[in-house]
């Protein structure tokens, strides 16, 4: 099915784009819902713990390995396959990563064998690290130079939606409905996806051999390397915060409330992505610069003034804000530092990013157990001030104004 769909060439494509103001809304919300998809499996169960424990008759800490496996899939896969895969046809690959989501999907909601269920989990990360290697590069493509961090802001509208949306009405479904209902709701949503890719979403080819460069070339290329080290820890300082939030707010008089707290912050982030969308064509340098920093000083309210419950709501507004749009800033940026090499340059990135999110996880409980949850956002402008520094040093290579010689 795939191998006889209908394919559109890139210049067709690239000159309709050119002519046309209009953003082509509809498959960027194809992307967008993939990344929603993406988003919901990883996340889901980690809300679902217990009643995935008792259906499975497992403990809980080897429910959680569901998520750990999940992530360990996208980690190993990222660069090698994105690497593999530079010569196919997008919506082919893209499709097929999908497909991988339904079926994986399905077997974890069918699944009444642990081992089996780990495996769906493993697979399903290997395919969201493909997705993600692969979704910036096929935004900007749909797009002329002038719109393509907008068309970047659109296409990764699904995470934060899902994140502050999905995740949260999936748990509580879940709970009451069952959790097995809730992956098999995903694999019908993944289903309609599939007809909505075929039926709106462009094709291109993949990368030229004689636009190839090694990986070892293309990482150390002017502003990748920048573009990593701040990712590693802005995400890393993000996750050590957003993983041990409840029991920083435990110690604060908001211990009961942190499903408000990351409400409000899920809301803040969609916030943040629509305001990136809005001026991430102009102003790409300043915008991290002022998130980098926002969120630093955010992380410094919340530890200075943990005794006051309008100062965190506050700081996690900020938070939010400066947080949501980070993947689409990011991304744009690192399309840009890779050029021709873009979908590999984001295979590294996310790559780092899982590292990071993993990091987050181990750093986070010894600071946790060493000085307690009060202490984890004042601790992590060490984290977001090489950061910082790091931003504004890249100006010239990793940070900059789209132009119209960018290929991405």
């Amino acid at each position: 099915m795939i191998a006889k769909t209908r394919t559109t060439s890139p210049s067709r494509c690239s000159t309709r784009a050119a002519y046309s103001p209009r953003l082509p809304i509809a498959g960027l919300l194809a992307l967008a819902m993939a990344g929603f998809i993406c988003i919901l499996t990883e996340s889901l169960p980690a809300g679902l713990l217990p009643q995935i424990a008792q259906d499975l008759g497992i403990t809980e800490p080897l429910a959680g390995q569901l998520v750990t496996v999940y992530a360990i899939g996208s980690l190993v896969a990222a660069i090698p396959l994105t690497t593999a895969t530079r010569e196919w046809r997008r919506r082919p690959l893209l499709l097929l990563c999908i497909i991988g989501f339904l079926i994986f999907n399905t077997v974890t909601a069918l699944s009444t064998v642990y081992i089996l269920t780990l495996v769906a989990r493993f697979f399903s990360g290997v395919a969201a690290g493909v997705l993600w290697g692969m979704t910036a590069g096929y935004a900007r493509r749909m797009v002329p130079h002038s719109q393509k961090g907008r068309a970047m802001a659109i296409a990764m509208v699904g995470t934060p939606l899902a994140l502050a949306l999905g995740v949260p009405i999936g748990t509580f479904l879940g709970t009451h409905m069952g959790w097995r209902l809730i992956f098999g709701s995903l694999s019908v949503l993944t289903a309609f996806l599939i007809v909505w890719i075929l039926w709106k979403l462009p094709d291109y080819e993949g990368e030229q051999v004689s636009n190839r460069l090694p990986l070892r070339s293309i990482f150390i290329l002017p502003g990748i390397r920048p573009i990593l080290i701040i990712v590693l820890a802005w995400v890393l300082a993000h996750n050590i915060l957003y993983t041990y939030i409840s029991p920083y707010l435990a110690g604060t008089k908001l211990a009961d409330r942190t499903d408000v707290v990351l409400l409000i912050f899920g809301i803040a982030s969609v916030v943040g992505l629509w305001i990136i969308g809005v001026f991430i064509d102009r102003h790409l340098r300043l915008l991290v610069l002022i998130s980098i920093a926002g969120f630093g000083l955010a992380s410094i309210a919340m530890g200075v003034g943990s005794g006051q419950p309008s100062i965190i709501l506050l700081a996690v507004i900020v938070w939010g804000l400066t947080f949501g749009g980070a993947a689409t800033l990011l991304q744009t940026a690192i399309a840009q530092a890779g050029g021709n090499n873009a979908d590999i340059a984001q295979s590294m990135l996310v790559t780092v990013w899982n590292l990071a999110i993993g990091g987050g996880g181990i750093i986070g409980a010894i600071l946790l157990k060493q000085f307690g949850g009060i202490s984890l956002p004042g601790s992590l402008v060490i984290i977001m001030l090489p950061a910082l520094i790091i931003a504004w040093q890249a100006k010239k290579h990793a940070f900059h104004k789209e132009n119209k010689s960018s290929i991405s």
